[in-house]
C-alpha cells in the first residue's frame, strides 16, 4: 500500500479536495433552500438534476478527451464547478439551482471519469486494487469533512460557498503538475440493457433500486434535516453520519460477501435498512439515536453497489465486464435521477419522516427481490473476489473494480498495466 500512495498521492489529495466540495454543496443547497422557503418537491427536483449531469457526463466524457485530451477537459471541468459553486448564492431560484447542478453533476462526473483513468494507468495489476481501496477512501473522507466545515460559517451568507469553488481550484494542482502520463482510450464492445438483464436480473433491478436509494441519501438528506427543523450542525452530523457508516461497513461486508450466497447477503443487508427506516419513521428520533440509524442505513446502503457488482461479476465473462459496467451505472444513474423527485412526493405527503418511509419501501423491495432470485437459479460455481467500490465513482472506477476483482482470483495475469477501456 505504501507504493501505491507514493505513486498516486497527487492525484488522491486532488481528488479529496473535490470531494470536500462536492459533499459541501450538496449540503449547504439542502439547508440553504430551507432558509430560502423553498418548497420540498422544488428541492428535490434541484437534487435529482445532479444525477441528470452525472450521467450525461459520464457518457459523454470520453468522446471530449478523446477531442481535446485529458488535460485540458480537466481543466474546463474543474474550472465550470468552481464557478458553479460561488453562483449558487448569488442566484439564489430553483429554477437556477435546477440547471447549475446540472451543470456541476456534468462536470463532477467527467472529472472523476478523468482521474480515474490516471489512476488506472498509474497501477500494475498486482497494485490496481489496493489503489483503488485508497481512492474509494479518500472520496469519503472528503466528504465526511466536508459536513464539519459546513459547521463553520453561516449558510446564509457567501463564505461557505466560497470555501469549497477555492478548494476545488487548489485541486487541480497535485494533479496537473504531477509527471503521471496521460492515459489512452480505447472503446470496448457494448452489451445491450436486456443481454445484462438476462446475465443477471438482481444486478440490474438492484442498482436501479440502489440508485434510488443512494440518491434520495446524498441529495436529500439535508433537505430533510431542514424540513425537521434540525440545527445546521445536526443535520452536518447526520449526512455524516451516513458516510461514516458506509465506510466502516465495507470491509466487514465485503469479507461475508467472499463467504456466502451474495443474494442471501444483498436480502439481509437491505432488510436491515428497511427495518432502520421503519422504526426511524415510528419512532421519529432525534440526537444520538438519529445518528446511529444514519450510520446503520449508510452503513447497508453504500456496500450494496460493490456487492451488487461482484453478484453480477459471478456470472460474467472477463471480456464482458467493461461492456458490463456501462450497463450497470447507466441503470443505476436512471435510478438516481427518479429518486429524490420520489422521496421530494413522499415528503409532501408525509412530512419529512416520509424520507425514512421512502427508504423503507426501496430497501424491504431489494430485500424482497433478492430473496425471490434465490429461488429461481442456483449459487454461482465460481465466485470473484468483492472490491469496494460505491456510487460516487464513474464507469471507469466500476470497470476497474471488475478487472480487479478478475485479477485477484487469475494468477496467470502479468503486472503491466492497461489502457483505460470505457463501455458506454
Amino acid at each position: 500500500m505504501g507504493k501505491v500512495l507514493m505513486d498516486t498521492w497527487p492525484l488522491l489529495l486532488g481528488i479529496m479536495l473535490f470531494m470536500v466540495g462536492n459533499g459541501m454543496q450538496g449540503t449547504l443547497l439542502g439547508v440553504r433552500g430551507g432558509l430560502e422557503g423553498f418548497p420540498t418537491f422544488e428541492m428535490s427536483i434541484v437534487m435529482s438534476a445532479y444525477f441528470v449531469g452525472f450521467l450525461g457526463g459520464s457518457r459523454m466524457t470520453p468522446g471530449l478527451i478523446r477531442r481535446v485530451g485529458h488535460v485540458r477537459v480537466f481543466a474546463a471541468l474543474g474550472s465550470l464547478i468552481s464557478a458553479v459553486l460561488v453562483l449558487y448564492p448569488v442566484v439564489a431560484h430553483p429554477i437556477a439551482w435546477t440547471v447549475l447542478r446540472a451543470i456541476i453533476g456534468f462536470c463532477f462526473s467527467g472529472v472523476y471519469v478523468t482521474a480515474e483513468s490516471w489512476l488506472n494507468n498509474a497501477t500494475t495489476n498486482e497494485t490496481r486494487g489496493q489503489a483503488l481501496s485508497a481512492y474509494i477512501i479518500v472520496q469519503m473522507v472528503g466528504i465526511v469533512a466536508a459536513q464539519g466545515l459546513i459547521t463553520l460559517g453561516d449558510p446564509g451568507g457567501y463564505v461557505l460557498f466560497i470555501v469549497p469553488s477555492v478548494l476545488v481550484s487548489l485541486a487541480f494542482a497535485p494533479i496537473l503538475l504531477s509527471v503521471t502520463p496521460a492515459p489512452v482510450f480505447e472503446t470496448t464492445k457494448r452489451m445491450s440493457l436486456a443481454e445484462l438483464y438476462a446475465i443477471s436480473p438482481l444486478g440490474c433491478v438492484g442498482m436501479f433500486i440502489l440508485g434510488g436509494m443512494f440518491a434520495a441519501l446524498f441529495g436529500m438528506s439535508a433537505v430533510y434535516g431542514a424540513e425537521a427543523q434540525l440545527s445546521v450542525r445536526e443535520i452536518s452530523a447526520f449526512v455524516a453520519s451516513i458516510y461514516l457508516g458506509g465506510m466502516v461497513a465495507q470491509y466487514p461486508i465485503g469479507w461475508l460477501s467472499d463467504r456466502i450466497d451474495r443474494r442471501l447477503l444483498v436480502a439481509g443487508v437491505a432488510a436491515l435498512c428497511a427495518a432502520m427506516a421503519l422504526a426511524e419513521f415510528f419512532l421519529g428520533s432525534g440526537g444520538v439515536a438519529l445518528l446511529v440509524v444514519g450510520f446503520v442505513i449508510g452503513g447497508t446502503t453504500n456496500p450494496l453497489y460493490a456487492l451488487l457488482l461482484a453478484h453480477t461479476n459471478d456470472f460474467l465473462e472477463s471480456d464482458d465486464m467493461a461492456a458490463a459496467s456501462g450497463g450497470l451505472v447507466f441503470i443505476n444513474g436512471v435510478g438516481a435521477i427518479a429518486g429524490p423527485l420520489v422521496v421530494g412526493w413522499f415528503m409532501g405527503v408525509a412530512g419529512p419522516p416520509g424520507f425514512f418511509l421512502y427508504l423503507f419501501g426501496l430497501g424491504a423491495l431489494l430485500a424482497g427481490y433478492a430473496t425471490w432470485r434465490m429461488t429461481r437459479r442456483p449459487t454461482a460455481e465460481e465466485t470473484g473476489q468483492y472490491v469496494t467500490v460505491v456510487p460516487t465513482v464513474s464507469p471507469v472506477a466500476v470497470e476497474l473494480a471488475q478487472e480487479a476483482a478478475w485479477q485477484s482470483d487469475d494468477t496467470g495475469e502479468d503486472g503491466g498495466s492497461h489502457e483505460t477501456k470505457i463501455a458506454l
